[in-house]
């Protein structure tokens, strides 16, 4: 199981990716500044993917983008704050950022610090409790821990 690679390129915000990343920017409410759509570019331009913040820092150096570790969070965190991305804590410390915001389940790899989707046909939950009184489930998070054998 390996993570796809990732281009580290930038995209063109004339093209048909960097005017979809434009519009989703624009129809979640924040302004388009250039950092915010260059770092857009690499969360949604190539399918959904699981990042913490080092690595989109990193990614956004290798293409030369000038842009402060303090703003990747920044961004990441206004991107969770209208759905955009949904937030997972799997280690202390550490949050990792999902671009697939639907309700799914995740393989975290031990020492390698990667979360991998567990497909929905692999996983069976049962024997749940009632919610209280006046509640509902609203999602089940399920993360399976990998260690090499």
């Amino acid at each position: 199981m390996e993570a796809p690679n990732r281009p580290n390129v930038r995209i063109c915000p004339a093209s048909p990716v960097g005017r979809a990343i434009s519009e989703r920017l624009g129809a979640a409410g924040l302004r388009l500044t250039r950092q915010r759509t260059a770092l857009a570019g690499l969360l949604f331009g190539d399918g959904h993917r699981h990042v913490t913040a080092d690595q989109l820092f990193a990614e956004a150096k290798a293409i030369g983008e000038e842009v402060a570790l303090a703003t990747v969070y920044n961004v990441l965190r206004q991107f969770t704050e209208v759905g955009l991305l949904r937030e997972l804590a799997v280690e202390p410390g550490r949050s990792h950022f999902d671009t697939d915001t639907s309700n799914h389940n995740h393989y975290f790899i031990e020492g390698k610090g990667l979360l991998l989707n567990i497909p929905d046909e692999e996983i069976y939950i049962a024997g749940l409790p009632d919610a209280p009184e006046g509640m509902r489930i609203g999602a089940i998070d399920v993360i399976v821990r990998l260690v090499e054998a």
